[in-house]
Protein backbone atom coordinates (compact mmCIF):
# COMPACT_ATOMS: atom_id res chain seq x y z
CA UNK A 1 0.00 0.00 0.00
CA UNK A 2 2.87 2.38 0.81
CA UNK A 3 4.51 1.56 -2.52
CA UNK A 4 1.24 2.30 -4.35
CA UNK A 5 1.07 5.70 -2.61
CA UNK A 6 4.64 6.37 -3.77
CA UNK A 7 3.75 5.37 -7.35
CA UNK A 8 1.09 8.10 -7.30
CA UNK A 9 3.95 10.51 -6.52
CA UNK A 10 5.89 9.06 -9.49
CA UNK A 11 8.35 7.35 -7.14
CA UNK A 12 9.06 3.82 -8.34
CA UNK A 13 10.66 2.02 -5.42
CA UNK A 14 11.88 -1.56 -5.67
CA UNK A 15 11.84 -2.52 -1.99
CA UNK A 16 13.89 -5.67 -2.75
CA UNK A 17 16.85 -3.58 -3.87
CA UNK A 18 17.39 -1.31 -0.88
CA UNK A 19 20.79 -1.45 0.84
CA UNK A 20 20.91 -3.32 4.13
CA UNK A 21 23.62 -1.18 5.72
CA UNK A 22 21.81 2.17 5.84
CA UNK A 23 22.90 3.99 9.05
CA UNK A 24 19.68 6.08 9.12
CA UNK A 25 17.61 2.93 9.57
CA UNK A 26 19.76 1.57 12.39
CA UNK A 27 19.50 4.98 14.07
CA UNK A 28 15.69 4.78 13.95
CA UNK A 29 15.78 1.25 15.40
CA UNK A 30 18.30 2.19 18.12
CA UNK A 31 15.98 4.94 19.31
CA UNK A 32 13.10 2.45 19.55
CA UNK A 33 10.86 4.46 17.18
CA UNK A 34 9.29 1.27 15.89
CA UNK A 35 5.52 1.89 15.94
CA UNK A 36 4.12 0.09 12.89
CA UNK A 37 7.23 -1.97 12.14
CA UNK A 38 6.84 -5.69 11.50
CA UNK A 39 7.98 -7.82 14.48
CA UNK A 40 9.65 -4.87 16.23
CA UNK A 41 6.87 -2.77 17.70
CA UNK A 42 6.11 -4.29 21.13
CA UNK A 43 7.39 -2.34 24.14
CA UNK A 44 9.73 -5.20 25.14
CA UNK A 45 11.16 -5.30 21.64
CA UNK A 46 11.70 -1.51 21.75
CA UNK A 47 13.64 -1.81 25.01
CA UNK A 48 15.75 -4.61 23.54
CA UNK A 49 16.54 -2.47 20.47
CA UNK A 50 17.48 0.57 22.56
CA UNK A 51 19.85 -1.59 24.63
CA UNK A 52 21.22 -3.43 21.61
CA UNK A 53 21.81 -0.40 19.34
CA UNK A 54 21.76 -2.54 16.17
CA UNK A 55 24.35 -1.64 13.54
CA UNK A 56 23.99 -4.48 11.05
CA UNK A 57 21.33 -6.69 9.50
CA UNK A 58 22.65 -9.69 11.48
CA UNK A 59 21.54 -7.91 14.70
CA UNK A 60 17.92 -7.77 13.55
CA UNK A 61 17.98 -11.46 12.59
CA UNK A 62 19.35 -12.33 16.04
CA UNK A 63 16.76 -10.23 17.88
CA UNK A 64 13.85 -11.74 15.93
CA UNK A 65 15.11 -15.23 16.91
CA UNK A 66 15.88 -14.33 20.54
CA UNK A 67 12.69 -12.44 21.34
CA UNK A 68 10.58 -15.42 22.37
CA UNK A 69 9.97 -17.24 25.66
CA UNK A 70 13.11 -19.17 26.54
CA UNK A 71 15.90 -17.58 24.52
CA UNK A 72 14.81 -14.12 25.72
CA UNK A 73 17.10 -14.39 28.74
CA UNK A 74 20.08 -14.29 26.34
CA UNK A 75 19.22 -10.86 24.92
CA UNK A 76 21.19 -9.01 27.66
CA UNK A 77 24.24 -11.27 27.07
CA UNK A 78 24.11 -10.63 23.31
CA UNK A 79 23.72 -6.87 23.88
CA UNK A 80 26.53 -6.64 26.46
CA UNK A 81 28.95 -8.56 24.23
CA UNK A 82 27.94 -6.53 21.17
CA UNK A 83 28.57 -3.26 23.00
CA UNK A 84 31.87 -4.42 24.48
CA UNK A 85 30.67 -4.63 28.11
CA UNK A 86 31.28 -8.37 28.27
CA UNK A 87 33.71 -10.76 26.62
CA UNK A 88 32.04 -13.40 24.40
CA UNK A 89 32.51 -17.04 25.44
CA UNK A 90 33.03 -19.18 22.32
CA UNK A 91 33.14 -22.49 24.30
CA UNK A 92 36.01 -23.86 22.15
CA UNK A 93 38.41 -22.41 19.55
CA UNK A 94 37.18 -24.93 16.93
CA UNK A 95 33.67 -23.43 16.99
CA UNK A 96 34.61 -19.77 17.48
CA UNK A 97 33.86 -19.00 13.82
CA UNK A 98 30.33 -20.47 14.12
CA UNK A 99 29.53 -18.46 17.26
CA UNK A 100 31.31 -15.23 16.33
CA UNK A 101 28.36 -13.59 14.50
CA UNK A 102 26.20 -14.08 17.62
CA UNK A 103 28.86 -13.17 20.22
CA UNK A 104 29.12 -16.69 21.60
CA UNK A 105 25.35 -17.07 22.16
CA UNK A 106 23.88 -20.16 20.46
CA UNK A 107 20.75 -18.80 18.79
CA UNK A 108 20.01 -20.78 15.64
CA UNK A 109 19.35 -24.44 14.86
CA UNK A 110 21.86 -24.09 12.02
CA UNK A 111 24.58 -23.32 14.59
CA UNK A 112 23.82 -26.52 16.51
CA UNK A 113 24.15 -28.50 13.29
CA UNK A 114 27.42 -26.75 12.37
CA UNK A 115 28.85 -27.42 15.85
CA UNK A 116 28.05 -31.15 15.53
CA UNK A 117 29.70 -31.22 12.10
CA UNK A 118 32.81 -29.29 13.16
CA UNK A 119 33.41 -30.84 16.58
CA UNK A 120 32.17 -34.39 16.15
CA UNK A 121 32.43 -35.07 12.43
CA UNK A 122 28.67 -35.45 11.86
CA UNK A 123 27.44 -35.32 8.27
CA UNK A 124 24.81 -32.65 7.46
CA UNK A 125 22.08 -35.33 7.59
CA UNK A 126 23.27 -36.68 10.93
CA UNK A 127 23.44 -33.16 12.34
CA UNK A 128 19.82 -32.65 11.35
CA UNK A 129 18.82 -35.86 13.17
CA UNK A 130 20.60 -34.52 16.27
CA UNK A 131 18.73 -31.21 15.95
CA UNK A 132 15.39 -33.02 15.77
CA UNK A 133 16.23 -35.35 18.66
CA UNK A 134 17.09 -32.42 20.93
CA UNK A 135 14.05 -30.45 19.81
CA UNK A 136 11.66 -33.30 20.53
CA UNK A 137 13.40 -34.16 23.85
CA UNK A 138 13.19 -37.92 23.14
CA UNK A 139 15.13 -39.50 26.01
CA UNK A 140 16.59 -42.66 24.44
CA UNK A 141 17.33 -41.05 21.07
CA UNK A 142 18.88 -38.07 22.82
CA UNK A 143 21.21 -40.30 24.85
CA UNK A 144 22.30 -42.07 21.64
CA UNK A 145 23.00 -38.74 19.95
CA UNK A 146 24.88 -37.43 22.99
CA UNK A 147 27.12 -40.52 22.95
CA UNK A 148 27.84 -40.07 19.22
CA UNK A 149 28.56 -36.38 19.75
CA UNK A 150 30.98 -36.99 22.65
CA UNK A 151 32.77 -39.94 20.93
CA UNK A 152 33.12 -37.96 17.70
CA UNK A 153 34.57 -34.99 19.60
CA UNK A 154 37.09 -37.25 21.42
CA UNK A 155 38.25 -38.58 18.03
CA UNK A 156 38.83 -34.95 17.04
CA UNK A 157 41.16 -34.42 19.99
CA UNK A 158 38.70 -32.79 22.37
CA UNK A 159 38.57 -33.97 25.98
CA UNK A 160 35.51 -35.88 27.15
CA UNK A 161 34.75 -33.22 29.82
CA UNK A 162 34.80 -30.42 27.24
CA UNK A 163 32.59 -32.40 24.83
CA UNK A 164 30.01 -33.12 27.57
CA UNK A 165 30.12 -29.45 28.67
CA UNK A 166 29.46 -28.23 25.11
CA UNK A 167 26.64 -30.73 24.61
CA UNK A 168 25.03 -29.52 27.87
CA UNK A 169 25.23 -25.98 26.52
CA UNK A 170 23.58 -27.00 23.26
CA UNK A 171 20.72 -28.95 24.84
CA UNK A 172 18.58 -26.14 26.31
CA UNK A 173 19.02 -23.93 23.22
CA UNK A 174 17.81 -26.61 20.86
CA UNK A 175 14.50 -26.94 22.69
CA UNK A 176 13.54 -23.47 21.56
CA UNK A 177 16.13 -22.87 18.82
CA UNK A 178 14.87 -20.87 15.89
CA UNK A 179 16.12 -21.56 12.39
CA UNK A 180 18.11 -18.67 11.02
CA UNK A 181 16.60 -18.85 7.54
CA UNK A 182 13.18 -18.16 9.08
CA UNK A 183 14.47 -15.34 11.30
CA UNK A 184 16.24 -13.76 8.30
CA UNK A 185 13.01 -13.65 6.30
CA UNK A 186 11.24 -11.96 9.24
CA UNK A 187 14.15 -9.54 9.69
CA UNK A 188 14.01 -8.61 6.00
CA UNK A 189 10.35 -7.56 6.24
CA UNK A 190 11.10 -5.72 9.49
CA UNK A 191 13.96 -3.85 7.78
CA UNK A 192 11.84 -3.01 4.72
CA UNK A 193 9.10 -1.52 6.93
CA UNK A 194 11.79 0.43 8.82
CA UNK A 195 13.11 1.75 5.50
CA UNK A 196 9.68 2.97 4.43
CA UNK A 197 9.07 4.60 7.80
CA UNK A 198 12.49 6.32 7.72
CA UNK A 199 12.20 7.78 4.21
CA UNK A 200 8.45 7.99 3.56
CA UNK A 201 6.83 8.30 7.01
CA UNK A 202 3.58 9.89 5.85
CA UNK A 203 2.88 7.27 3.18
CA UNK A 204 3.92 4.44 5.49
CA UNK A 205 1.72 5.55 8.39
CA UNK A 206 -1.23 6.29 6.07
CA UNK A 207 -0.94 2.74 4.69
CA UNK A 208 -0.60 1.26 8.19
CA UNK A 209 -3.60 3.19 9.52
CA UNK A 210 -5.71 2.20 6.50
CA UNK A 211 -4.98 -1.43 7.37
CA UNK A 212 -6.30 -0.87 10.90
CA UNK A 213 -9.47 1.10 10.10
CA UNK A 214 -11.60 -0.54 12.77
CA UNK A 215 -8.92 -0.84 15.46
CA UNK A 216 -9.36 2.38 17.47
CA UNK A 217 -6.59 1.51 19.93
CA UNK A 218 -4.04 1.03 17.13
CA UNK A 219 -5.21 4.17 15.34
CA UNK A 220 -4.64 6.29 18.44
CA UNK A 221 -1.13 4.83 18.77
CA UNK A 222 -0.39 5.87 15.18
CA UNK A 223 -1.97 9.27 15.84
CA UNK A 224 0.54 9.88 18.66
CA UNK A 225 3.34 8.82 16.30
CA UNK A 226 2.15 11.37 13.70
CA UNK A 227 2.52 14.11 16.35
CA UNK A 228 6.06 12.95 17.11
CA UNK A 229 6.89 13.06 13.39
CA UNK A 230 5.30 16.53 13.00
CA UNK A 231 2.94 15.27 10.30
CA UNK A 232 -0.13 17.52 10.13
CA UNK A 233 -3.47 15.71 10.23
CA UNK A 234 -6.41 17.08 8.26
CA UNK A 235 -9.46 16.28 10.37
CA UNK A 236 -12.34 14.26 8.85
CA UNK A 237 -14.11 16.42 6.30
CA UNK A 238 -16.69 15.32 3.73
CA UNK A 239 -15.25 17.78 1.19
CA UNK A 240 -11.59 16.86 1.55
CA UNK A 241 -11.18 13.32 2.92
CA UNK A 242 -11.61 9.83 1.48
CA UNK A 243 -12.59 6.39 2.78
CA UNK A 244 -8.94 5.53 3.56
CA UNK A 245 -6.11 7.56 5.11
CA UNK A 246 -4.50 9.54 2.28
CA UNK A 247 -1.04 11.18 2.43
CA UNK A 248 -0.44 14.39 0.50
CA UNK A 249 2.93 16.06 0.99
CA UNK A 250 3.37 16.38 4.74
CA UNK A 251 -0.36 16.29 5.48
CA UNK A 252 -2.39 13.18 6.28
CA UNK A 253 -6.08 13.28 5.41
CA UNK A 254 -8.04 11.37 8.03
CA UNK A 255 -10.08 8.39 6.82
CA UNK A 256 -13.84 8.88 6.91
CA UNK A 257 -14.30 5.09 7.14
CA UNK A 258 -12.29 5.08 10.38
CA UNK A 259 -15.05 6.99 12.16
CA UNK A 260 -17.07 4.68 14.38
CA UNK A 261 -20.30 3.42 12.78
CA UNK A 262 -19.57 5.00 9.39
CA UNK A 263 -19.43 2.21 6.84
CA UNK A 264 -16.89 1.91 4.02
CA UNK A 265 -19.72 1.61 1.47
CA UNK A 266 -21.46 4.82 2.60
CA UNK A 267 -18.19 6.75 2.38
CA UNK A 268 -17.26 5.50 -1.08
CA UNK A 269 -20.71 6.62 -2.36
CA UNK A 270 -20.14 10.01 -0.75
CA UNK A 271 -16.69 10.37 -2.39
CA UNK A 272 -18.07 9.26 -5.79
CA UNK A 273 -20.84 11.85 -5.57
CA UNK A 274 -18.34 14.59 -4.61
CA UNK A 275 -15.99 13.71 -7.47
CA UNK A 276 -18.86 13.73 -9.95
CA UNK A 277 -20.75 16.86 -8.89
CA UNK A 278 -18.23 18.89 -6.89
CA UNK A 279 -18.02 19.75 -3.18
CA UNK A 280 -21.08 19.75 -0.92
CA UNK A 281 -22.32 23.31 -0.37
CA UNK A 282 -24.57 22.80 2.64
CA UNK A 283 -26.11 20.15 4.85
CA UNK A 284 -29.23 19.98 2.65
CA UNK A 285 -27.06 19.80 -0.50
CA UNK A 286 -25.17 16.97 1.19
Amino acid sequence: KTILFLKERKINLDIRKIRLDDPKIYKLLSKGHTVGLFQLESSGMRDALVNMKPTKFEDIIALVALYRPGPMSNIPIYNQCKNGKKKPDYLHTKIKKILEPTYGVIIYQEQIMQIAQTLSGFSAGEADILRRAIGKKKGAELERQKERFVNGAIKNGITKETAIFIFKKIEPFAQYGFNKSHAAAYAMIAYQTAYLKTYYPNEFIAASMSNELSNTEKLSEFFEELKRLNIKVERPCINKCFADFIPKGDVLFYALAAIKNVGQEAVSQLVKEREKNGKFKSISDF
